[in-house]
């Protein structure tokens, strides 16, 4: 999954630089990701993931990764991001 963010799907889009004299030429607009140790409070672990910035501030939002990721449609995450999911509903709904 390159330039993509595994728990949004937040990819590169295409646009146009117009310029005054309105010449346009293509351009891309590229999500601005980082790797990041996101730590999991039910599974104890620190998990590397690679995520778009603004995505790091609504994990933040909604109380850190395992809420998150509970509330996130499958399609959209990655299938690392989802076997992730599948294990903290499982230690969720066994505790």
């Amino acid at each position: 999954m390159a330039r993509r963010c595994e728990l949004t799907g937040k990819g590169t889009l295409v646009g146009n630089n117009v310029s005054h004299a309105n010449n346009k030429t293509k351009r891309i607009y590229r999500p601005n990701l980082q790797t990041i140790d996101l730590v999991s409070e039910s599974l104890g672990n620190s998990y590397k993931l690679k995520i778009a910035m603004n995505t790091l501030r609504t994990v933040d939002k909604q109380g850190g990764l395992d809420p998150f990721l509970l509330k996130a449609k499958d399609g959209v995450l990655s299938p690392k991001a989802l076997r992730l999911k599948r294990a903290i509903a499982k230690k969720t709904a066994s505790a």
